[in-house]
């Protein structure tokens, strides 16, 4: 337990610090952006492919139990709320982690072993400066951007299945969403979003930034961070839910 608290503890220095530097000392714009195009221009087609399948699973579950009410024109209320509230956020969440955080700690994890970090330090470059805040700013900035993206395809994704393959009426389809759905229902989910974002870079920054034992330290650090990234999510996704909803 000690070395969880330990490790916890230096997690959220390293953060802090990072945060701190934003004001502080930040790094060039050119940083921020290069890190945003990769953290969200590149994942778009992974999040807009994944969303779009899911907001068509959604219109096909529920096509045959609101078939049997003659409900079929609630389809589209349903995609939406299931994504803008939960899917979008998640699931958006879910493949930034697979794709990004992976690899930032595997870009980190590979500059401490090879002593880059250090060079750095020689150099007068604070790394927590130069290396963790304008991905953390990526991070908060491009997963909500992404959601948004998400929750477009997914809706979508379910009007294809419920109005192009089951007959659904397009017009009571557009129509109960509006009616049903409201604004706070999206911007909860982007709220999650962009705590999401946060977590998953300052996790994925600190695993890389304190790797430690060769090459083969840093696939470990790698997985963990996918692990503890996307654990973090979920558990994170209840409480938000609870607090948002």
């Amino acid at each position: 337990m000690l070395k969880v608290f330990e490790e916890i503890g230096k997690a959220t220095l390293l953060t802090l610090w990072a945060i701190f530097f934003l004001f502080k000392n930040p790094p060039r714009l050119t940083h921020f952006i290069k890190q945003l195009t990769y953290l969200g221009a590149e994942t778009t087609p992974v999040v807009l492919i994944t969303s779009l399948f899911s907001g068509g699973v959604i219109a096909l579950q529920t096509y045959s139990t609101f078939h049997r009410f003659n409900a079929e024109f609630l389809i589209g209320a349903v995609v939406a709320l299931s994504m803008g509230r939960e899917l979008a956020p998640v699931l958006t969440a879910l493949m930034v982690v697979a794709r990004v955080g992976s690899a930032m700690t595997a870009q980190i994890g590979t500059m401490r072993i090879t002593e880059q970090i250090d060079a750095l330090e020689v150099m007068g470059i604070d790394p927590r400066s130069y290396l963790i805040t304008p991905r953390i700013v990526a991070g908060t900035l491009g997963v909500p951007m992404l959601t948004v993206l998400s929750n477009i395809a997914g809706i979508f994704g379910g009007w294809f299945v419920a109005v192009k393959l089951f007959g659904v009426n397009e017009y009571l389809f557009w129509e109960k969403m509006k009616d049903l759905t409201e604004l706070h229902d999206f911007l909860g989910g982007l709220y999650k979003a962009t705590f999401f974002g946060f977590i998953i870079t300052a996790v994925s920054c600190y695993f890389g930034f304190y790797t430690r034992g060769g090459t083969e330290g840093v696939g470990r650090a790698t997985t963990n961070s996918v692990v503890a990234s996307s654990m973090l999510v979920l558990i994170s996704d209840y409480f938000l839910t609870a607090i948002i909803f």
